[in-house]
């Protein structure tokens, strides 16, 4: 004689089955963005285990000083990104952060083509802790404080 479901084995087959439906979204979107992923790489990386050709991947370090050139059409750059040890040649079509230039640190996004360039998507400056904005760089450091505390 079986009858009906007891309420505390109905709550157990919900809470299993909400488990489970939990577990398959989760393995769902891991496998959905399994190459999204973007790895980041130095140029001593690159250059000692470079990434498959296509594959989106960061590359950050240093543009070196005097390799910074710009293209006819006025956004095209190209530059050399390096470390202590590599050197790895950037192109990128677009327009730079205003912090960009050459001596400063730099996380180029895109791929590397065939012939070694890195094919830049997009380009992310990075600044030394003494940055200030330039809307506050005339400013006193009282002054900027008190900037700082209005805008709370």
């Amino acid at each position: 004689m079986s009858g009906p479901i007891k309420a505390k084995h109905q709550r157990l087959i919900l809470v299993l089955i909400a488990l489970a439906a939990m577990t398959g979204a989760g393995l769902l979107a891991a496998w959905a963005l399994r190459n999204q992923a973007s790895y980041f790489y130095l140029p001593t990386q690159i250059a000692n285990d470079p990434p498959e050709v296509g594959r989106a991947v960061r590359l950050g370090g240093m543009v070196e000083a005097g390799s910074l050139k710009k293209g006819a059409d006025g956004v095209t750059l190209s530059f050399i990104v390096g470390d202590d040890k590599s050197r790895v040649p950037v192109q990128f079509k677009g327009i730079a952060p205003d912090l960009f230039k050459e001596g400063s640190g730099v996380v180029a996004e895109g791929r590397i083509l065939p012939d070694g360039t890195f094919l830049a998507d997009n380009l992310l400056a990075k600044h030394d802790e003494k940055y200030v904005p330039r809307e506050m760089k005339d400013m006193t450091e009282a002054q900027a404080r008190r900037k700082v505390k209005e805008t709370r």
